[in-house]
């Protein structure tokens, strides 16, 4: 099925903020206006009782996590382009399981009374106010963040661990660490006393990770996090492959947190055959301190 709305919004986006540059690991997001935003687009046909049915796949949902993000959501004969911060609804699709194709099932309704966004499993929500530009030009105008300060590993542990805590997460910090943290960036917030239950076979290597997230109640590990600030990148991915080796079935996103210098040099540290081998790379993300540090701002709201 030929997509006849994705290219006159991409051109769209080109004449109203010049900078456009796609993605490599997917085939449908953008960095638009040198970065500053990440634009994630679905496209379906108008379906019987108008409505329309999109699939946001897992993985790439998870390359919008940390970022200033929309999901722009285009269906034939539309005027105006349905832009949804994920922000906004980040938890949502958080708390949810993703359908046996790893998407999450979405509809868009068109009511007299205001457009819908039904979220399988969630629920329907109003999203009338995201119909055109606006959400996008706000969204812009709040993600010039001031220039990022030279930060310490303990100092990026701590943006880490406060994001988790505000977004609901128990939070795991290695002990040898934790009067290491600088309450001079973040709210103090608490750290677990000890891991979850049923993790033997890796609790060893688990402890010495630099942040955790945990599912508050549930006691399921939901993100890994090294920071390699002055490490070799390669300590960390051995970390997370020992991890998926031995507990495949975890479920947790890793992610690997260094200056955006290093990113290229993760790229070839995950190429190696021993981590090809393992596909860590389907489980793991390089995330840069800018992000880091803009992801805690905007949580805080300290973006104006």
């Amino acid at each position: 099925m030929a997509n006849i709305q994705k290219g006159p919004f991409l051109e769209e986006l080109r004449v109203r903020y010049g900078g456009l540059k796609k993605l490599q690991a997917t085939q449908s997001m953008y960095d638009i206006g040198d970065g500053r935003c990440r634009v994630y687009i679905r496209y379906s046909k108008k379906h019987g009782g108008n409505s329309t049915f999109f699939g946001l796949r897992k993985k790439d949902l998870r390359l919008l996590e940390g970022k200033s993000s929309i999901i722009c959501f285009l269906w034939e004969d539309q005027v105006e382009p349905l832009l949804i911060p994920f922000s906004e609804y980040e938890d949502v699709f958080q708390s949810l399981i993703p359908a046996s194709d790893g998407q999450y099932k979405a509809q868009v309704y068109f009511r007299n009374d205001g457009t819908e966004l039904y979220i399988a499993g969630a629920g329907r929500f109003n999203v009338e106010e995201h119909l055109g530009w606006q959400s996008l030009e706000s969204l812009l105008d709040r993600s010039r963040v001031p220039e990022i300060p030279d930060l310490s590993h303990s100092q990026v542990q701590t943006l880490l661990g406060l994001i988790g805590s505000v977004k609901g997460f128990d939070i795991w910090v290695p002990a040898n660490d934790r009067a290491k943290l600088d309450w001079s960036l973040s709210m103090r917030f608490d750290c677990r006393a000890v891991l979850p239950s049923g993790l033997d076979g890796v609790k060893s290597v688990l402890e010495e990770i630099d942040v955790m997230w945990i599912d508050r109640g549930a006691g399921k590990l939901h993100a890994l996090f090294e920071v390699e600030h002055s490490t070799p990148i390669y300590s960390g991915l051995l970390r997370f492959n020992d991890i998926l080796l031995t507990a495949p079935n975890l479920g947790a996103r890793f992610s690997v947190v260094s200056n955006d210098e290093r990113r290229a040099l993760y790229t070839r540290q995950l190429n190696r055959p021993t981590f090809r081998m393992s596909k860590l790379d389907e489980h793991c993300n390089f995330m840069e301190y800018a992000s880091v540090f803009g992801w805690h701002r905007r949580l805080t709201h300290q973006d104006g």
